[in-house]
């Protein structure tokens, strides 16, 4: 389902002709394979100038693994890396000391792109909306969450 709802998101993106590479990463075990990972992303970043990854300090443990896997592989390429926090907005405050907000840069979202991803964002009904009945299966990302993928920037560490 996630594979299926990647591709209808890349689509109202406007990016359906992205190349999407996967590396059959654990779900919640990426750390675990993190030496294949590391050199298969050094071999994929190669002839790139940025690298957009999750912030290491996101607090989740793949975003963590993965953060810290991109900034390795950016820097064995010379190249730059944009780190993006997803979970943070769940505990982070604008005092907070584990935040790097003296890297943090805001990049502005035109009203055409914010359409787009908010129309992408719909796309991932396995995280935004119930899966069943049962509790168990709640939506994972609620509506406060949400809310903040749908502010007219992004922001980015980096």
């Amino acid at each position: 389902r996630r594979r299926g709802e990647r591709a209808r998101a890349l689509r109202r993106l406007g990016a359906h002709g992205a190349e999407v590479v996967r590396l059959g990463l654990p779900d919640g075990a990426v750390a675990r394979a993190r030496d294949g990972f590391a050199e298969r992303l050094r071999e994929l970043c190669s002839g790139f100038d940025v690298c957009a990854a999750p912030w290491p300090g996101d607090l989740h443990p793949d975003h963590e693994a993965a953060g810290a896997t991109a900034l390795a592989a950016a820097a064995a390429n010379g190249m730059r890396t944009l780190l993006y926090p997803v979970w943070m907005w769940h505990w982070a405050r604008p005092d907070h000391p584990d935040v790097p907000w003296e890297s943090a840069r805001r990049i502005d979202l035109p009203p055409w792109v914010r359409r787009r991803k908010a129309a992408a964002l719909d796309c991932f009904a396995t995280q935004i909306a119930p899966l069943s009945t049962d509790p168990a299966d709640a939506a994972v990302l609620k509506p406060p969450m949400l809310a903040h993928f749908g502010r007219d920037h992004e922001l980015v560490f980096g």
